[in-house]
């Protein structure tokens, strides 16, 4: 039996779920992930979460071993939190930016700390927006502008520099 307790999506997107938006949320703290789940569902996007790094490497089939299909995968915004155990979410940005299927889908970094080379950092790195926690429902309507929206065979923006 395969152990599907590592994601977590929300249950009100099971009708229209290819029309609405996919925000991939990446935070170890339980409470965390939840503000942000609700936060993008009353903000009408499908919300999956995962507890760590790894586990979204995994998700996004970025992890050591696995090759990633993102035509069958379409998240189109990815939250992270910048502090957690045995990855970053700047080394989860990295990882991200360095995929040559993945590198379009825009990365958000948050933190309860505000640290100007850890937000430095992260925005040299790729990251689209560096937010301070509690994130209130005003920054889902910001972060709304910044989601991919996915085209046939890929996310809007890949075919810019042809």
């Amino acid at each position: 039996m395969a152990n599907t307790s590592s994601f977590s999506s929300s249950p009100s997107t099971k009708f229209n779920f290819d029309e609405k938006p996919h925000v991939l949320a990446v935070d170890d703290n339980l409470i965390d992930r939840k503000v942000i789940e609700r936060l993008f569902i009353n903000s009408t996007c499908k919300v999956t979460t995962a507890e760590n790094g790894k586990r979204a490497l995994e998700y996004l089939g970025l992890a050591d071993g696995q090759h990633p299909n993102h035509n069958d995968l379409k998240v189109n915004l990815i939250i992270t939190d910048y502090s957690m155990p045995r990855m970053t979410g700047y080394e989860l940005l990295k990882r991200i930016k360095e995929s040559p299927t993945m590198k379009e889908i825009p990365v958000v970094v948050v933190s309860s700390e505000n640290i100007p080379t850890r937000i430095n950092q992260c925005m040299q790195g790729g990251a689209q927006e560096f937010l301070l926690k509690p994130l209130q429902l005003s920054d889902a309507t910001k972060l709304r502008c910044h989601i991919k929206k996915p085209l046939q065979g890929g996310f809007a923006g890949e075919d810019d520099h042809a």
